[in-house]
C-alpha cells in the first residue's frame, strides 16, 4: 500500500466516524439530550483507540507523520495533517512532536496557530474581504502569490456593531455565526466615539494577566472534561491602537501606534520570545478538542494554564520602583508605529513600498514597524537600531473594491494583526 493510500484510508475511515458522531450530536441537541450525544461520540472514540491505526509502531507512525508534514505544506492539502492529529491520542502526540508552530514553520495548521506568533523569517500573506451590506469582514490565508484572488483558506471573521458611544468589532472563528454568545468568539475590538483610540480584547488572559473590568460578566459551556462546565469568559486588554488627531488634514497621512501589552519589547531582541505561548504545538486542554468535529469550537481558549505571574506596567504607567533599568526595559510592552511614507514629486502623493502587495491608493494603507523605546534613545550612525526593529511587522493595503491584503510576521499573531487592521476600517472623524 502506498503512502498516500494509507493517509487516504485513515482520513476516510475516521472521517466517517466523525461525521456519524456529528450527526448524532446534532440529533441529540435538537431533542434536548446533549448528554446522550456525548456518550455516543465517546463510545465511537473507544473504537478508534482500539483500531489497527491506533496501534501502529511508533517508528512507523513517526515516519508517516513526518513525510506527511513535509509533503502537505500548503492548504487545502494540509487538512490531511489535521486529520491525522484527530485520529487518536498516539497520533496526536506524534503531531505535537513533529508539527511546529508558525514561528518556526511559517505554516498555519491548527486553530491555535491563529494566536501564535507568525514566522521570524518571512511574512504570512493573507487578504480581507469586506461586505458593506452586512458590516462583516473575513480573513483568508492566501493560497497563491497573486494579489487578486477569489478563494483562500478561511481563518477569521468580524462583524461591526455600532453603539451610541463606540463601535465594536466582534471577532469569531466561524464565517457565519459572528456573535459573542458563540463558542467560536475569540475576541473583539472597541473604539472610542471619535474612532481615534481602540482597545483589543482577548477571551483568554495574556501571560501577565492584565484583565479589563468586563471579566466574568458572562459564562460559556464547554464539552471538555478538563475544565469546569461553566467557565467565565473574560475580556482581557491585550493591546491598544491610537491614531493621532488630524482634524484639518494638515499633518499628512494617518499616524498610528500600537501598544502590545501581551508582547514585551524584548521579544525583538536576539533570543527574545513572546511569553505565554504553549511549549508544544497544542495546549493540554486541546486534547479533547480533537474529539469535537468543529476545530473552531473552543480550540484556542485554554492555553492560559502555564502563564507566569509577571506583569507589565501600563504604557503611561503608575508609580513604579525599579533598581535595574535592564529589567524595566524587558518588562516594557512592545510599541509599534506606522512607517512614515515619503512624498513622491511626480505622482504628487504619499508613497510606501509594499513590494507589489498593495495596488490601490487609500488612506487605510499602512506598514507597522517597531518603535524605538524612549529609554533606548533614538538610533544613531554609531548605534543603529537592531535589524529586527527595522523589519515590517504588519502591512495592510487595498487591492480592489472591498478587498485588502494583510501580511504579518513575528511577534504578532493572526488574531492580533486582524484586529489592528480592523481599526483602519473604522470611521475617524478627527483624523482626516
Amino acid at each position: 500500500m502506498s503512502f498516500r493510500s494509507i493517509v487516504r484510508d485513515v482520513r476516510d475511515s475516521f472521517g466517517s466516524l466523525s461525521r456519524r458522531g456529528f450527526e448524532a450530536q446534532l440529533v441529540g441537541h435538537r431533542r434536548g439530550k446533549s448528554q446522550v450525544a456525548v456518550h455516543e461520540v465517546h463510545d465511537q472514540l473507544v473504537i478508534v483507540q482500539d483500531s489497527c491505526w491506533a496501534s501502529l509502531p511508533p517508528e512507523l507512525l513517526h515516519d508517516v507523520i513526518k513525510r506527511l508534514e513535509a509533503s502537505e505544506s500548503t492548504w487545502p492539502s494540509r487538512k490531511n495533517v489535521v486529520a491525522c492529529a484527530a485520529v487518536c491520542r498516539s497520533w496526536r502526540e506524534m503531531c505535537k512532536e513533529i508539527v511546529k508552530n508558525p514561528e518556526f514553520s511559517g505554516k498555519l495548521t491548527f486553530p491555535v496557530s491563529l494566536k501564535q506568533p507568525g514566522p521570524r523569517d518571512g511574512l504570512i500573506q493573507c487578504f480581507i474581504k469586506r461586505d458593506k451590506s452586512s458590516l462583516t469582514y473575513h480573513l483568508y490565508l492566501c493560497l497563491s502569490p497573486a494579489v487578486l484572488v477569489e478563494n483562500g483558506k478561511f481563518l477569521l471573521s468580524a462583524k461591526r456593531i455600532r453603539r451610541a458611544t463606540c463601535t465594536e468589532y466582534i471577532i469569531s472563528m466561524d464565517a457565519d455565526n459572528i456573535t459573542r454568545s458563540s463558542n467560536t468568539f475569540i475576541g473583539k475590538l472597541r473604539s472610542n466615539f471619535l474612532g481615534t483610540k481602540f482597545v483589543i480584547y482577548d477571551t483568554q488572559p495574556p501571560y501577565n494577566a492584565v484583565a479589563s473590568s468586563e471579566v466574568g460578566k458572562t459564562s460559556r459551556r464547554f464539552y471538555s472534561k478538563k475544565i469546569s462546565p461553566k467557565v467565565p469568559t473574560g475580556s482581557y486588554n491585550i493591546a491598544q491602537v491610537a491614531y493621532e488627531l488630524n482634524v484639518l488634514g494638515t499633518r499628512g497621512p494617518r499616524r498610528m501606534h500600537c501598544v502590545m501589552h501581551s508582547i514585551p519589547a524584548s521579544a525583538l531582541d536576539a533570543g527574545g520570545i513572546v511569553p505565554g505561548q504553549p511549549e508544544n504545538l497544542l495546549p493540554r486542554s486541546l486534547e479533547d478538542s480533537f474529539r469535537s468535529i468543529s476545530f473552531a469550537k473552543s480550540s484556542i481558549m485554554d492555553h492560559s494554564m502555564d502563564f507566569s505571574s509577571s506583569r507589565f506596567s501600563e504604557i503611561t504607567g503608575g508609580t513604579r520602583v525599579a533598581d535595574d533599568e535592564d529589567d524595566e526595559a524587558k518588562e516594557r510592552p512592545l510599541v509599534l508605529r506606522n512607517k512614515a511614507p515619503r512624498w513622491h514629486e511626480q505622482l504628487q502623493c504619499w508613497c510606501l513600498n509594499f513590494r507589489g502587495r498593495v495596488t490601490v491608493a487609500s488612506v487605510k494603507n499602512f506598514q507597522l514597524i517597531a518603535a524605538t523605546q524612549p529609554a533606548a534613545g533614538a538610533p544613531t550612525p554609531s548605534h543603529p537600531a537592531p535589524p529586527e526593529h527595522d523589519k515590517i511587522i504588519l502591512q495592510f493595503g487595498k487591492v480592489a473594491k472591498d478587498m485588502f491584503t494583510m501580511d504579518y510576521r513575528y511577534p504578532l499573531s493572526a488574531f492580533q494583526a486582524f484586529a489592528i487592521c480592523l481599526s483602519s476600517f473604522d470611521t475617524k472623524l478627527a483624523c482626516e
